[in-house]
């Protein structure tokens, strides 16, 4: 609550200080002034306490904590012969169940594979947030999707690097499909080689340690 308290106070004493530039400098931002709204503090202190509180959604990947093992297929281009291995993922959630934290270790073709994602749920947005990093690339994929409460899913969207087309981004697609409390699936989509057609890409298993 304290930090809560000091990141307001910062929030309103910049706006102060922005209210006493002069009209030269407050032009030089690119803002789009017929789009901006007023809002009063205790408004704003309002809807930062929302943003900031976790709910249900939150309370839904927590349920997921804990240690998996992951059964991974995987096609390198469509049609193409799958190739299969094992992972261990553990789930997290920090920051007083705001994310959930998660590490991923097993192997890609014979090579040592680790992976970590960041998770959460944007009040604001009301959709479900998350950042990939691994040791098979040197960028961060960030994606963002919907809850689907018939299917228990979160799709997500968002861009990745094409490494073989250099200054390029590719789409790609999850789907995290919640079966019960032991089991929930990963699948993966993206681009082929070939064509550009999406198709999938891998598939993971996930299955709670006893």
């Amino acid at each position: 609550m304290k930090n809560l308290l000091l990141l307001f106070s910062m929030v309103f004493l910049l706006a102060a200080c922005e209210k006493g530039k002069p009209v030269t400098e407050k032009g030089s931002a690119k803002t789009d002034s017929a789009e901006w709204k007023p809002v009063d503090s205790a408004a704003a202190t309002k809807a930062w306490m929302e943003y900031a509180t976790p709910g249900e959604m939150h309370k839904t990947l927590a349920l997921y904590d804990g240690n998996w093992t992951g059964a991974t297929t995987s096609w390198m281009e469509k049609d193409a012969k799958p190739i299969t291995s094992q992972s261990e993922c553990t789930n997290k959630m920090i920051f007083g169940g705001r994310y959930q934290h998660s590490t991923y270790k097993g192997n890609f073709m014979g090579m040592p594979f680790e992976g970590m994602s960041i998770m959460g749920y944007d009040n604001t947005k009301k959709k479900f947030v998350s950042t990939w990093i691994d040791n098979m690339g040197t960028g961060i994929m960030q994606a963002e999707g919907d809850w689907d409460p018939a299917k228990k899913s979160i799709e997500l969207k968002g861009k990745m690097t094409d490494p073989a087309r250099p200054g390029k981004d590719c789409d790609f697609r999850e789907i995290y499909t919640f079966i019960d409390a032991n089991n929930h699936t990963m699948e993966m989509y993206g681009p082929d080689s070939k064509t550009g057609k999406e198709y999938k890409t891998m598939e993971i298993k996930f299955v709670r340690k006893k």
